[in-house]
């Protein structure tokens, strides 16, 4: 009866948090899990979907994963909750493996984070973002610290006093850092333990997770949710480069770095945006890149159409060919205003080759310099690079192309809509 009455006390205050969302099958599934558990009832998977989800009673548990789904997705809920609301809780409640019920456990004590042992490119990724953000941000730091500048500083300086980045500067608006990410998610064998980690192209949230699973019943039963995100390499080369010119030497809290997924339409309104990342991660700039450009995304995220010169560059970075041999690969660069006269600037590439060199070239004075005179108009223009690439490493660059932005067609709804490929 002790266990039952500190269920029921734990059952609501998750409920108060309100974390479970507006799900109505997932409420339901935590109620009826609840109810049965003070009831001393571990009901079957057929009984839950029946119960839960309507199911008819001929119910085929090896063709319908819907409960298991959304068990995995409640043991998700429930580590959310304890890990922000419910932090402090004396007791939390947890869904066995390989059972339908809710127990009452006592939070493990507090130890010292285990280091890391995942070798997913995700995460590698990601914390080799973050070291090359601190690198550079402790190198920005250093140089305006220094009583003498070095040419590096005296450089870094030059570059952020031209018409390109100084408005960035600017205090009017924040800046925001945004580097393109993917999402990615489990699979499993037997619906429990992820055995692979998969990128589906049409698959970037957890909600469009969920539509999947609705519309491929046949994978519902091993793809999982698991929060994750993963960034190319050439995001951290690039970011290194980057982040010294647009910190201005105002430290490390001045600007913030966030992922692509993560931002939404109001803050192209309210920030300077630099987007540093692969074409195909471009989220919700991605119109707004190309609505006034000359070119735009081929049948593949490797291409890039010039409309106005009718020619396709295609990347050679995909194909096998680029496995130690010298490869052609192809980055972009544009600077334009955003609709409330703050800034936004693509700095993007088809692969992390592009992506690195292109990052170098407009951080850079004599490159930099380059584009924008044949840029034509250094408050909205845009440039094409041609990388050569090998073994993963930006070998040599060249600018093919700089032209002047129709700017005026980006926010007034008369610039292109293309349609994008799915990967």
């Amino acid at each position: 009866m002790a266990d039952a009455e500190a269920l029921r006390i734990e059952a609501s205050a998750i409920r108060e948090t309100g974390v479970l969302g507006r799900s109505d099958p997932l409420r339901r599934l935590f109620d009826y899990l609840t109810q049965s558990s003070i009831e001393d009832r571990s009901p079957k998977e057929a009984e839950v979907a029946s119960a839960v989800f309507g199911r008819r009673a001929d119910f085929d548990t090896s063709q319908d994963a819907v409960v298991r789904v959304y068990v995995h997705k409640l043991r998700r809920k429930l580590e959310t909750i304890y890990a922000g609301p419910r932090k402090d809780s004396p007791t939390r409640l947890t869904i066995p493996r390989g059972e339908y019920r809710l127990v009452v456990d006592q939070p493990p004590p507090e130890t010292a984070a285990p280091v890391a042992t995942k070798t997913g490119g995700g995460l590698v990724v990601m914390i080799a973002a973050a070291l090359a953000l601190m690198a550079a941000s402790s190198a920005a730091t250093w140089l305006y610290l220094r009583p003498e500048l070095s040419p590096t500083a005296r450089e870094v300086n030059a570059v952020r006093a031209g018409p390109v980045w100084a408005p960035l500067l600017d205090d009017r608006f924040p800046t925001l850092i945004v580097i393109g990410d993917y999402y990615i998610f489990g699979d499993s064998d037997d619906g429990m333990d992820v055995n692979r980690l998969v990128r589906e192209y049409t698959v970037n949230s957890r909600a469009d997770l969920d539509d999947f699973v609705l519309q491929h019943p046949d994978k519902a039963a091993h793809y999982m949710d698991l929060d994750l995100r993963y960034l190319p390499v050439g995001s951290a080369f690039a970011l290194r480069s980057v982040l010294p010119i647009v910190d201005g030497g105002r430290g490390a809290g001045a600007d913030r770095v966030m992922l692509a997924s993560d931002v939404t339409p109001r803050m192209l309104k309210t920030n300077n945006i630099v987007y540093i990342g692969y074409f195909s991660a471009l989220g919700v700039l991605r119109d707004v890149a190309f609505a006034g450009s000359r070119y735009s995304i081929g049948e593949t995220y490797d291409q890039i159409v010039d409309h106005r010169g009718r020619h396709t560059y295609e990347s050679q970075g995909g194909g096998p060919d680029s496995d130690g041999n010298v490869y052609r690969d192809y980055g972009y660069f544009s600077t334009f205003k955003g609709p409330n006269g703050n800034r936004i600037v693509i700095v993007a590439g088809t692969r992390d080759v592009a992506l690195m060199q292109t990052a170098e070239a407009v951080t850079e004075r004599k490159t930099l310099g380059e584009a924008v005179k044949r840029g034509g108009d250094p408050d909205a223009f845009e440039a094409l690079y041609e990388v050569d690439g090998m073994n993963r490493q930006n070998v040599d660059g060249r600018l093919l192309l700089a032209s002047p932005l129709d700017a005026a067609r980006i926010w007034n709804g008369a610039g292109q809509r293309a349609q994008f490929p799915a990967g």
